[in-house]
């Protein structure tokens, strides 16, 4: 929130948007936090946010030895959209906010919404190669 506040410590902070806040921008930035560890942040939201983070998805994490059972689906802000050196996106389609000057990456990926444990770890895997691929592009060391 520094960087919202007009403050910069140098960190990258990545912003992972999808139209729920509750699958696949929540295990973007759960793998974003875990691989990068302080050397950079993550924030998520989402435009029609839901009341809980899919329960398949919480599960997938966890077998990676990642916990995003205590994170909750969010809005996003126009402040922390400006604040953020890179926007991802996931499905959100024109409800995703585009600033000029931003970076944007556009990740098509399939909905874990209503889908089982099984059918989201594919997803997860994806969600993982693409975070990983991202913060070596962003030159982040991963822990």
């Amino acid at each position: 929130m520094a960087r919202v506040e007009g403050h910069d410590d140098g960190r990258p902070i990545v912003l992972f948007l999808c139209v729920h806040n509750a699958g696949r921008s929540q295990m973007a930035m759960g793998f974003f936090q875990h691989l990068a560890g302080d050397n950079a942040l993550a924030w998520s939201g989402g435009s029609e946010f839901a009341d809980q983070v899919n329960p398949a998805a919480i599960a997938s994490m966890a077998e990676r030895g990642i916990d995003i059972s205590k994170e909750f689906p969010k809005p996003w802000t126009e402040e922390i959209v400006r604040a953020a050196d890179v926007v991802v996106t996931m499905g959100c389609g024109d409800a995703c906010p585009v600033f000029p000057g931003k970076r944007y990456l556009d990740w098509e990926l399939v909905d874990p919404a209503g889908k089982g444990v099984e059918d989201v770890r594919p997803i997860r895997d994806e969600i993982e190669r693409r975070v990983r691929a991202l913060l070596d592009d962003l030159g982040v060391p991963v822990g």
